[in-house]
């Protein structure tokens, strides 16, 4: 644990990384998404618990595969442990983490398969990054490179949320079941 991966965010420092991981992290639920086949949910048990359990019982009911992306905190990040859940909120509120369930059972309606079930971000990301270490402590060693990864991440959430709100927003016109034999 602790080095950097696809998976590591702007800005982290980690093994591999000691000056902060320039580049985004991979989006793994859009590229499963785009199968158009699979239930895909990403979650935050701390920051929505009713969207976690409602994530659990779609994808439970989903007559095909299912994967749930959740947010999970490690003792790495440099965090109290104890308060990991409010890390969760901060991440939401921040952009940095959605909350959404794609359930291609709605395609099938007409439905948009895609609900995006964060709120638009309230606050800027530096209040989630610079709560851990694995982030601030960069700002110690090199100020001006911390700073430029700091707008790389804010840009790069803000895309993103913008991205995932015009996708949830579309008029969807799904494939309806007794259209799917017609060729």
């Amino acid at each position: 644990g602790g080095q950097m991966s696809k998976s590591t965010p702007v800005g982290a420092v980690a093994k591999f990384a000691a000056a902060g991981k320039p580049a985004g992290k991979k989006d793994l639920g859009l590229m499963i998404m785009s199968y158009g086949n699979i239930y895909v949910a990403q979650i935050a048990v701390g920051a929505n618990d009713a969207q976690t359990v409602k994530a659990f019982l779609e994808a439970e009911a989903y007559d095909g595969s299912s994967m749930i992306i959740a947010y999970s905190h490690c003792i790495a990040h440099g965090i109290d442990m104890g308060t990991a859940t409010d890390q969760q909120k901060t991440a939401v509120k921040s952009g940095h983490w959605r909350l959404y369930r794609y359930n291609p059972e709605r395609a099938k309606h007409g439905e948009n398969p895609l609900i995006l079930d964060s709120k638009e971000p309230s606050i800027p990301i530096e209040e989630y990054m610079y709560s851990q270490t694995r982030f601030k402590m960069l700002t110690k060693s090199k100020p001006e490179r911390a700073k430029m990864l700091l707008n790389l991440a804010q840009e790069g959430a803000d895309r993103r949320w913008s991205f995932y709100k015009q996708l949830a927003d579309m008029n969807f016109d799904g494939i309806k079941k007794e259209d799917s034999t017609k060729e």
